[in-house]
């Protein structure tokens, strides 16, 4: 039997957990213990490819880079993507690798500085709606504001606030053949981490825009460019709601596509937070893709077995 191509979209509280100042030795922990999880789906012959967020980590850059400015030059907003990608591809990689080893697997994690390819006239260039960074009280948010009047702050999801950029859609993972020539030569891929470097391209050239792309997105593109069989979104819920925060909120369990574009489209689902999620594995499904997942990490195997999350079905299936 051929092996299953699985993709999954790590959330946020794979790499850092709300309450934690986001240090290198807190990530890394919480890279390890996600790192248990990913290891169980390979141990069962899964062929895995990993994409991850980085906003809070791509936030947390663009802040060293401003403090420092009169010290060393500022980078733009795609290289500080592109760091992201480096170091958080460096603690999967090095995590999943121990776990694999300890397990007695002898197989090879690698991390792919991906681009993503986007319209040059995406009008989410107009209309920033992407968080990224550390979350404020709205004090902090003022004062933030004041010291860097270019930016747009808005409040997220009832968390707090924080700075929000565009978000253009995804529309080619630059870097697909060589993800998919890994995959297939029997490596775990780590690639389009924070949805991938936003770059557009004009004739033969291309060059990085101030964005992030939704990581969910994404990580849609790439399975779907990949030929995945499943795509799978971790988050910190178990998974999709239709009247979430009310006191009649009811878990989606399975799903078709069409019912679940349907309660997109009467606004059941938080831009910015669980609307991308919705939107991605609605699209992965109608690509072709045999079954999209939106669950919590803690029930990857649950989910990926149907016992868990919101399971995202063709009408056909």
């Amino acid at each position: 039997m051929q092996e299953k191509l699985v993709v999954i979209a790590l959330g946020g509280n794979a790499l850092l957990q709300r309450t934690q100042k986001g240090t290198f030795e807190d990530q890394y922990v919480n890279v390890e213990k996600t790192a248990k999880k990913i290891a169980d789906l390979v141990e069962h012959g899964y062929k895995v490819v990993l994409t991850h967020g980085n906003g809070p980590q791509v936030g947390a850059t663009l802040l060293r880079h401003d403090a420092a400015k009169n010290m060393v030059p500022p980078f733009p907003l795609d290289a500080c993507g592109a760091e992201t990608q480096g170091f958080i591809g460096y603690m999967i990689q090095q995590a999943l690798r121990n776990e694999l080893k300890s397990r007695g697997i002898d197989k090879y994690v690698v991390t792919i500085i991906t681009r993503t390819v986007v319209d040059r006239h995406d009008p989410a260039f107009e209309r920033p709606t992407k968080p990224i960074g550390p979350f404020y009280s709205k004090e902090e948010a003022d004062q933030l504001a004041q010291r860097m009047p270019g930016i747009t702050i808005k409040e997220d999801a009832g968390r707090g606030y924080r700075r929000v950029v565009p978000s253009p859609d995804p529309k080619i993972i630059a870097e697909r053949s060589a993800i998919k020539t890994l995959v297939d030569a029997g490596f775990v891929v780590v690639s389009t981490g924070g949805g991938g470097i936003p770059i557009i391209e004009d004739g033969t050239q291309a060059k990085g825009v101030e964005a992030v792309i939704d990581k969910d997105l994404g990580g849609q593109r790439l399975a779907t460019l990949i030929g995945a069989n499943v795509f799978i979104i971790l988050t910190d819920i178990d998974g999709a709601y239709v009247n979430y925060g009310t006191a009649n909120q009811e878990m989606i369990r399975e799903v078709s596509t069409g019912k679940l574009q349907s309660y997109l489209d009467q606004g059941q689902f938080k831009e910015g937070s669980m609307a991308p999620k919705v939107l991605a594995a609605i699209r992965f499904v109608e690509s072709g893709g045999e079954r999209a997942i939106i669950a919590e990490l803690g029930k990857l195997t649950e989910a990926l077995e149907g016992k868990a999350g919101t399971q995202v079905v063709s009408p056909r299936a």
